[in-house]
């Protein structure tokens, strides 16, 4: 397995507006594609509390390719997000990492 961890850096205020995308909206789409999350999470203690960071589990770069690029090209999809942000942006930056667990990992 593989696994990516994206953190997504919230404009000030919006994390509500991400959440509340990511539970209507993005999981419909990501099970549409077969997309598999592990979890998510809001920062409870660090340098700010506008982040949401999730994992994804993927069998290998080239599924995450294949599946991750048709949601990421998906029309009513692309026309949902924009909806969300048609006020005001949500998300500033997105920080994401491919990471494969060590021998002794409890995540294989």
């Amino acid at each position: 397995m593989i696994y990516e961890m994206r953190t997504y850096y919230c404009a000030p205020g919006r994390l509500p507006a991400l959440n509340e995308r990511f539970s209507t909206i993005t999981l419909k789409f990501w099970e549409k594609y077969g997309i598999k999350q592990v979890g998510f999470w809001t920062t409870l203690v660090g340098s700010t509390n506008q982040t949401l960071t999730y994992m994804l589990a993927w069998e290998s770069l080239a599924e995450r390719e294949t599946k991750w690029n048709a949601f990421a090209s998906d029309p009513e999809w692309l026309a949902k997000r924009a909806a969300t942000e048609a006020q005001a942006i949500i998300v500033e930056r997105i920080e994401n990492q491919f990471l494969t667990p060590t021998a002794y990992s409890a995540m294989q």
